[in-house]
């Protein structure tokens, strides 16, 4: 393929340019409307052709300087023009102003209707990316999109290097999730501290931008920013992860709960003993260890027992 280096095209001033073409109009009509009536009045005939040819030389002037206005480029802020002549580019107008230039040049745009006449935005854009379905780490079928905010460095390359950049830099952005994706699970397990796709968002996000970068450098794209915008599992996965996410979420409060019960029994137990207040042997504590835990620990409010005798 071949490689088209960007060249900043230095146009001649506008204003000048347009001045002269108005002129050279003006003059053209001029030579058009003075050269038959200086051939009808005159009365030698050896004169006549060559007021005619005055004619001649006005029409082709004014055809001259018609077309010379089609050499006039306005380019805005933030904004350029890629030029070409005869199926060779010719240059790139990018800094800002009213500029002539050869007028058989041809401004040059893939992503415009018809790819012609538009000019190339060099402002940051947005691309919000459409939901798709990848395989995380684990195989797990997954939704994601990201917003992608990037702008074009390089103009030459964005129109000759890649058939629509637009549409390269989305398909690139596709591929890209799935190569990342793959990479890392969705949730990270009971008992690993890896990364992962919701836990380690902004690394997942800095490692897709490069690897964006990566893929885009070839059409002059610089990406300037990348964030995860959704992440969910895949519907048809969707209710068991929420079934296994809730009985995570349910054996760790159960371990909570026992260890504060398992203090607390200590605790009762140590100023018991502490203050005199009874004393118990193994049996005695086995049987209010139970009786505490169960209080403690249950799901339900406890019916308490109410024992008048012994418990032998």
């Amino acid at each position: 393929m071949q490689n088209i280096e960007e060249k900043e095209l230095k146009g001649v001033n506008g204003w000048l340019m347009l001045v002269v073409c108005i002129l050279g109009v003006i003059l053209s009509i001029a030579f058009i409307i003075m050269g038959p009536v200086f051939a009808i009045d005159s009365s030698e005939e050896v004169t006549r052709p060559a007021f005619f040819a005055l004619t001649g030389i006005g029409v082709l002037t004014g055809i001259a300087f018609t077309i010379c206005f089609c050499g006039l480029k306005i380019v805005n802020p933030n904004e350029a023009i890629v030029l070409t002549i005869f199926g060779k580019y010719h240059g790139t107008l990018a800094r800002d102003g009213f500029y002539f230039v050869n007028p058989f040049c041809i401004a040059v745009n893939p992503a415009a209707v018809g790819g012609l006449g538009r000019k190339v935005s060099l402002k940051a854009m947005t691309l919000n990316n459409d939901k798709q379905k990848v395989n995380d780490e684990d195989g797990n079928p997954i939704e994601i999109s990201v917003v992608v905010i990037w702008k074009i460095d390089d103009a030459a390359k964005a129109v000759f290097a890649v058939q629509n950049y637009m549409t390269f830099i989305s398909t690139q952005c596709d591929s890209a999730i799935r190569q990342v994706a793959r990479k890392y699970p969705y949730d990270v397990s009971d008992n690993g501290d890896e990364k992962s796709l919701r836990g380690s968002s902004v690394e997942v996000a800095e490692e897709l931008k490069k690897e964006l970068q990566t893929r885009c450098d070839m059409a002059g794209i610089n990406i300037m920013d990348v964030r995860i915008n959704n992440l969910a599992y895949a519907p048809e996965i969707a209710a068991a992860m929420l079934q296994r996410q809730q009985a995570g979420a349910i054996i760790a409060a159960r371990q909570k709960i026992v260890d504060g019960a398992v203090s607390m029994v200590e605790m009762a137990l140590k100023k018991l003993s502490d203050n005199d207040i009874v004393e118990l042997d193994d049996e005695r504590k086995a049987q209010m260890v139970s009786n505490l835990l169960v209080v403690l620990c249950g799901n339900r409010d406890a019916q308490p027992v109410v024992n008048s005798g012994s418990i032998y």
